[in-house]
């Protein structure tokens, strides 16, 4: 959710791994969104938050055959992906009366909210089922109760299926995200084909389910950068080749796509905007929440939540989750 722009080089879906078995999605004979339906009816599928994951997530769609739909505040974030084939929209609202499912992919819960209301907002005619799937990372609790409020608001129409994202700018544009999501197995269905062409969704649960998972990936996520932080810290200042060391480390036990896709940046130690870290503390946040809620311990969750705290308070928020490295980098012994 950085600067609105389409990547050139995203690319077609046909060049992403095959999805695995256990991401199968419900059984549900309804029409789906973004496929031809008789008689006129809406079921194009709508995207807005055209940025750094939002915008290629829409273009894999549309080189899926799907009916896309898009809204951006400037329309120059737009122009690339109707160029390629689809619609523009001026409002939420002129998006909405030609879709049957919206995806979402801004910041947090306020956003959405912000996208609702008003004339202009996708609540302003409600006059056919619609599906509003929140791919943000927001809190579990507060997911659950927008879907129950807007079920009971619109008598049934509206309905929300969280599908949380992982996998950063690079699986967005190759089209490997994994993708988490709650929700009812109706409503998941409908969604399902404009998420499967963004890459590997999994239907985890009732509406919630994505966000609790995706609360669970920040934290290994946020504990893993901050060991690989603290690892090529202590190894540059011992005289390694910290570009050695974590190739070496990738091939055992310690490889993970967090070490292939930061090393990089810390063995650079250039941290460019791209995931901004101040986005961890909301997450980890919500993750602290829900952690609570089921009475469970977080030694682990707790310090990386002040970790991340303190950095953002240190100005270093803008810049991509990596920079926690120059965060401890900066710490000094007592």
């Amino acid at each position: 959710m950085s600067a609105e722009t389409f990547p050139s080089s995203t690319p077609a879906p046909s060049s992403r791994p095959a999805p695995s078995s256990n991401s199968a999605p419900p059984q549900d004979k309804t029409q789906a969104a973004g496929a031809s339906a008789p008689g006129g009816a809406t079921c194009g599928v709508g995207v807005i938050g055209l940025g750094t994951m939002g915008a290629p997530m829409a273009g894999h769609m549309l080189a899926a055959g799907l009916d896309v739909h898009v809204h951006a505040r400037r329309p120059a974030a737009s122009a690339a992906l109707a160029e390629a084939g689809a619609t523009a929209h001026p409002t939420a609202a002129a998006l909405a009366a030609r879709c049957s499912v919206v995806v979402l992919v801004v910041p947090d819960l306020p956003d959405v909210e912000a996208l609702l209301g008003g004339p202009d907002g996708l609540l302003a005619v409600v006059d056919h089922p619609l599906v509003i799937v929140i791919s943000s990372t927001v809190s579990p609790e507060g997911v659950r109760q927008l879907g129950a409020r807007l079920d009971a608001e619109t008598r049934g129409l509206v309905q929300v299926v969280d599908a949380p994202i992982s996998g950063g700018e690079r699986g967005a544009i190759a089209g490997t995200l994994a993708i988490m999501v709650g929700g009812r197995d109706h409503d998941v269905a409908l969604a399902w084909p404009a998420l499967q062409a963004c890459g590997n969704p999994a239907h985890l649960g009732p509406i919630g389910a994505g966000q609790v998972a995706k609360a669970c990936n920040q934290m290994i996520v946020a504990a893993t950068v901050l060991a690989l932080s603290e690892a090529s810290i202590v190894a540059e200042r011992a005289g390694l080749d910290v570009q050695a060391l974590f190739d070496l480390l990738g091939t055992g036990l310690a490889g993970s796509q967090v070490l292939e896709q930061k090393k990089h940046a810390l063995v650079t130690h250039e941290h460019p905007p791209s995931g901004p870290a101040k986005f961890m503390v909301k997450d980890l946040r919500f993750a602290t929440a829900e952690a609570r809620a089921g009475g469970t311990v977080t030694p682990q969750l707790d310090v990386l939540s002040e970790v991340f705290i303190a950095l953002t308070e240190a100005g270093l928020g803008e810049q991509d989750v990596a920079v926690v490295q120059t965060y401890v980098q900066n710490l000094r012994l007592p």
